[in-house]
């Protein structure tokens, strides 16, 4: 747990004008600098940084936080992550919580380790854009596949020479163990007939004549390679193994390079390979990644949905691609939500996104993404694979399909709606199949294990019922916490706007929301008994605590909410500022062009808003 006070003592040492400059193009407009905004497509400068505040601000959509904020939605990083590059930066070491000796040497170590590895892969990057440029071979490879110069360097193309111990012209101590741990070189067993027998001290090169693909972390650092062949030999791909900085299942390429990218689109596209990305960047679709040789994990989910609301996944139409769509679309159930679209995207067998664009146009292939298949229509065919539903057995067995994948599901419209659906394929009434699932279209909470601590701890007991008098409904804001805090997992099926809203509450709610964060980042969804012991825990949230007590005694005896209602409370909240934000423009209109502008927008989504909450959405 990082203290509060280590928080403010960092932020006051960051000059949020340097971190946000190294990203966004930033020009004096006033008292503020200007610049174009990272977090939507726009010609004209509507993103403000405020040096002494501290604090950025778009007026397009609304995007503002500190420093951290800005790395945690621009960069992806994690809270922790973010913190910790601040610090560096400011030459201040985050403090960590209690622990042992052991442990604290036992992480020292794991950071030297990967430190050491980031060194010799950033070098060997470098070695291999240069080698590039002297491989006519390599250089032809990409020139037919129909790449420039300038998509190369973008993505940091290089090639490795075919010698079996080129390295060792790079790294002179060749032996040296940290470059087996990267990834880089391999050692050579009795049984290995790979390297030929007169390989020097045992050791060669593991990438040998392939075009390599740098793999980025989201703060752009080198964690791994793949490497292509330049024929049709076997294999095609071969990755970086697993190492302390690299890890298959968790990663995706060109994430990174389509950071800005999936913004500006709206939509992540998920594809198989690393020249599908590569091309696809170059015919005008740089929002494309790919998994790394691996099936799709809830992580690369998980890390997608924090750049973009929506995923579209890209296969071949074989059965190959239909495999993957089926592990894809069990990694994602769990992330689907009202918010987030997931869709699958079948090309015709004889095409890959790269060769179906090249055939047929940009403009077909976007037509092919705007059809293509929603989560809630493959989740049923997906069921419905090799069942006859025409017969009583095949209709039960496509339930035993569906129910996993329908639970899976967080709990919401989304789900909801699905119900019905799965009970009319099976001929059923929809009252009748939550029966046969026993009841799991309400959504009740789950019963609570054997010796559980109660939900609400000793330390912040609801006060006794005086009589019947009504309670006076709870402020918005004082809604929204008491949800959070009681159901934490739903802060990932939040929207970035809600984060965003979240997070600008200011006063004790903002602190509220920053502090749940943290815990988030470290520990994961917590219960609202674990969260209120850490609370009561942590010295520098002491004064919180006053807070957190009134807003969960404000709840009455038979409260019970769902995901939905809390979102509802944001959009009361988003309501509020935009009448204000409203009212503030109004005075500036009549003189101020772009305030009228922005007026008829804030005006506009007020309108939506209301109808939403009018219509129940």
């Amino acid at each position: 747990m990082i203290p509060a006070g280590f928080l403010q003592d960092l932020l006051s040492r960051v000059d949020i004008v340097d971190v946000v400059g190294r990203h966004v193009e930033l020009k004096r407009g006033g008292a503020n600098l200007m610049g174009l905004c990272p977090f939507h497509a726009e010609k004209s400068p509507s993103f403000s940084v405020s040096p002494s505040k501290q604090f950025y601000y778009c007026f397009g959509c609304g995007a503002s936080g500190d420093a951290i904020r800005f790395l945690t939605e621009h960069l992806g990083l994690s809270f922790v992550e973010a913190v910790r590059e601040l610090a560096q930066g400011v030459g201040l070491e985050v403090p960590e919580e209690q622990v042992s000796d052991q442990e604290r040497q036992r992480r020292d170590t794991l950071r030297e380790r990967r430190a050491g590895i980031s060194q010799v892969l950033e070098r060997a990057a470098g070695f291999y854009r240069a080698q590039l440029k002297a491989a006519p071979r390599a250089v032809d490879y990409l020139k037919r596949r129909g790449l420039t110069g300038e998509i190369a360097a973008r993505y940091g193309l290089g090639y490795a020479p075919p010698g079996w111990r080129t390295l060792a012209g790079v790294f002179p101590a060749y032996d040296d163990p940290v470059l087996e741990e990267a990834g880089l070189v391999r050692q050579k067993t009795p049984d290995d007939d790979a390297a030929p027998a007169d390989v020097e001290r045992g050791r060669y090169d593991w990438f040998r004549d392939r075009i390599m693909f740098p793999i980025r972390g989201v703060g752009g650092e080198v964690i791994g390679f793949g490497g292509r062949v330049l024929d049709d030999s076997k294999p095609k791909y071969i990755n970086s193994p697993e190492t302390p900085v690299f890890s298959k299942g968790r990663e995706l390429y060109g994430l990174f390079e389509a950071r800005q990218a999936l913004r500006d689109k709206g939509a992540a596209l998920v594809v198989e390979g690393y020249m599908d990305v590569v091309a696809l960047a170059q015919l005008g679709f740089p929002n494309a990644v790919a998994t790394l040789g691996t099936a799709c994990t809830e992580d690369h989910v998980r890390k997608l949905f924090r750049f973009t609301d929506t995923v579209v996944f890209s296969f071949d139409g074989d059965a190959a691609g239909r495999r993957a769509a089926t592990r894809a679309l069990e990694a994602a159930l769990p992330h689907a939500g009202d918010l987030r679209q997931v869709r699958f995207l079948f090309l015709p067998p004889e095409h890959d996104p790269d060769s179906y664009v090249r055939a047929h146009g940009a403009a077909a292939f976007e037509q092919q993404l705007a059809q293509a298949v929603p989560l809630s229509r493959q989740l049923v065919e997906q069921a419905a694979d090799g069942c006859d539903l025409a017969g009583a057995e095949g209709r039960a067995r496509f339930l035993a399909h569906a129910k996993p994948l329908w639970s899976a599901l967080p709990d919401g419209a989304l789900k909801r709606q699905l119900l019905p659906e799965l009970a009319r394929r099976a001929t059923m009434e929809p009252a009748d199949l939550a029966s046969l699932w026993g009841g799991a279209a309400a959504g009740p909470p789950a019963a609570a294990p054997p010796g559980a601590r109660p939900a609400t701890p000793p330390s912040f007991a609801r006060p006794a019922a005086r009589g019947p008098a009504r309670r006076a409904p709870a402020a918005p804001a004082d809604l929204a916490l008491r949800l959070l805090l009681r159901h934490s997992d739903w802060w990932d099926r939040l929207s970035t706007e809600d984060h965003q809203l979240l997070h600008g509450l200011g006063g004790a709610h903002g602190e509220a929301v920053a502090w749940l964060e943290r815990q988030l980042v470290e520990h994961g969804p917590l219960p609202w008994a674990a969260l209120a012991e850490a609370l009561a825990a942590d010295e520098q949230a002491a004064a919180l605590q006053a807070d957190v007590t009134r807003w969960m005694a404000g709840a009455a005896p038979d409260e019970e909410h769902d995901v939905t209602d809390l979102r509802r409370v944001l959009a009361r909240l988003a309501l509020q500022q935009l009448e204000d934000e409203s009212a503030l423009l109004a005075t500036a209109a009549a003189a101020d062009a772009d305030a009228r502008t922005r007026l008829r927008g804030v005006l506009e989504r007020i309108r939506e808003l209301k109808a939403a909450l009018a219509g129940g959405g």
